[in-house]
């Protein structure tokens, strides 16, 4: 990563027209919307982390083989103080943002009380979430802003509080074939419990129908796990309590301490993790626990049921250097290295048996599949010990085609990593031969592939893979990379007038969708196909 990457982007809130190289698609009808850090300094301060810039929202919008590009600041509260200020006076994850000297000591007492009982910031910086109808800028914090999704105006700052006993919530929901929308939020020692809040939003949401699937207790009262995704299938919720944690008691006196919120997140590699299986329809958890060694997931691939097994596929790593290398003081110009050691993540593959171990001896090995290597040993009755099969190396922010979501899948497409945490690639992955095909070009930096699917496909990886790439040659313009999701083969570029910046997480908005008109597929499937999605619903 460069300097380049920490400097302060520059809005561009209407839509120009991109100069299109090759064709895009005539089907390709619909807005990407990219969400990440792009505003790093305020007057003489700075953010310490690069995951705590303040959102920079952008849309590239595909019609007639045309595409426009626009970009909008988003206008949250921390956006409004911060500039208002002319300094950082919001607190984020990685930044402790402590009053101007000049101030009082009642306003210096009044910031001490909002972060021992931390009321978090509305810098949604990291993915857009759809409930309902509506889009929402959001990060993890119980804040959320909606959007307009075709000028990327701010609108009402809304509050999971209010509907859920929820401090943290994760920017990766899933929506099923309804319209439904499925996501997990911690709390954070209400009445003296600290747990984990499974919940559901219809897809017409009324006052108060926030449903509540389950709680799960915290195996630790003080020390909640990190989450940041989870797996859905059609019958199962999947929730990884991995032994990355947040402390409670550190967090209310970070602030005296002179630390950041950061500080309080520990990883216990001693510790094992468990994944907790969660029934869809009764919201209890299954007889039988499973657990793993320790590791640190932020990203779910997919999950699927086959004769009796659950199969998660995760994005895992062994130690916590991921978030550490995103310190700007470790930031290390043009390459994104790290001095000290980086921990590449591997594609894992876990499998669940879900048949009751009730007869089965000690030591016996109950996955039945004979597709993969995983293992799930029997330690003693009702605990499961599941070592995973390893994919693939180097592989993030994967993708994969939504339709299969929760189905068994054989195509991913995402960011390759070996090296750096910043990618130079971007790779489709056959999880059947385990062979990889690469898109890559000299000093360009590409952001997250999301897959498009071809209305009326007729296979999995029928469509297009859509890819923001930061440009670094100097006279030559960022631009929107169209692949063939088949080929991996470039098949068109949008050159973008203005400049692009490293972004985190987005979601394909498919034009004429009417959320308010869906109707559910006749499939057995608790998910759209394409044809529906194209018509009602965002590609994840």
């Amino acid at each position: 990563m460069s300097a380049d990457f920490c400097k302060n982007a520059q809005e561009r809130p209407e839509p120009v027209k991109a100069e299109v190289k090759g064709n895009i698609p005539s089907w390709l009808q619909g807005t990407l919307l990219r969400n990440g850090p792009g505003i790093f300094s305020v007057g003489e301060t700075s953010y310490e982390h690069w995951f705590d810039g303040m959102s920079l929202m952008n849309s590239f919008t595909f019609k007639n083989g045309e595409m426009t590009h626009r970009s909008r600041f988003l206008r949250s509260d921390t956006y409004k103080a911060n500039m208002e200020a002319e300094r950082i006076v919001v607190s984020e994850m990685g930044t402790m943002a402590y009053p101007d000297p000049s101030k009082n000591f009642i306003f210096k007492a009044i910031t001490l009380l909002n972060h021992t009982i931390p009321d978090f910031t509305d810098n949604g910086a990291s993915n857009f979430i759809r409930y309902g109808s509506d889009y929402f800028a959001t990060s993890e914090t119980n804040y959320i802003r909606k959007i307009d999704p075709v000028t990327l105006e701010s609108q009402e700052k809304v509050d999971y509080t209010k509907y859920l006993p929820v401090n943290m919530v994760t920017s990766h929901p899933h929506y099923d074939k309804e319209g439904n929308t499925y996501n997990i939020g911690t709390t954070i020692a209400e009445k003296g419990k600290t747990k984990y809040v499974l919940f559901k939003v219809p897809a017409v949401p009324q006052k108060g129908s926030v449903e509540t699937i389950c709680s799960l207790p915290c195996r630790s009262l003080l020390t909640p796990s990190y989450c940041h995704s989870f797996g859905l299938t059609d019958n199962y919720i999947i929730f990884i309590e991995q032994p990355f944690k947040l402390d409670i008691l550190k967090m209310a006196t970070a602030y005296m301490r002179g630390v950041n919120w950061a500080s309080c997140l520990k990883f216990c590699p001693e510790e094992n993790t468990l994944i907790h299986l969660i029934d869809r329809k009764t919201g209890k958890s299954t007889e039988i626990k499973y657990y793993t060694g320790a590791m640190v997931v932020y990203h779910h691939v997919n999950a699927f049921e086959d004769d009796g097994h659950v199969i998660i596929d995760v994005i895992a790593y062994n130690d916590t250097s991921l978030y550490e290398m995103f310190y700007v003081r470790n930031l290390k110009d043009n390459t994104g290295v790290k001095d000290t050691g980086y921990s590449t993540p591997s594609y894992r593959r876990f499998v669940l048996p879900i048949l009751s171990d009730k007869g089965v001896a000690v030591g016996q090995n109950l996955v039945k599949l004979k597709y993969t290597t995983a293992s799930a040993v029997k330690e003693k009755e009702g605990k499961l010990v599941c070592q995973a099969e390893v994919l693939c190396d180097g592989l993030e922010l994967p993708r994969i085609n939504y339709d299969v979501n929760g189905k068994r899948h054989r195509f991913v497409y995402g960011n390759c990593v070996e090296e750096s945490a910043v990618a130079k690639q971007v790779a489709k992955f056959d999880t059947e031969t385990k062979n990889m095909v690469y898109w890559s070009e000299e000093n360009c930096l590409p952001s997250e592939a999301v897959f498009i699917p071809r209305p009326n496909g007729e296979s999995e990886d029928d469509g297009v893979v859509l890819v923001a790439v930061v440009n670094r040659n100097p006279g030559q313009s960022s631009f929107m990379l169209i692949l063939d999701a088949k080929t991996f083969k470039e098949v068109a570029r949008a050159n973008v007038n203005g400049e692009l910046h490293k972004d985190v997480h987005g979601v394909f908005i498919p034009h004429e969708m009417n959320v308010s008109q869906v109707t559910p597929v006749t499939e057995s499937s608790s998910h759209y196909t394409y044809r529906d999605l194209y018509k009602k619903n965002p590609s994840h």
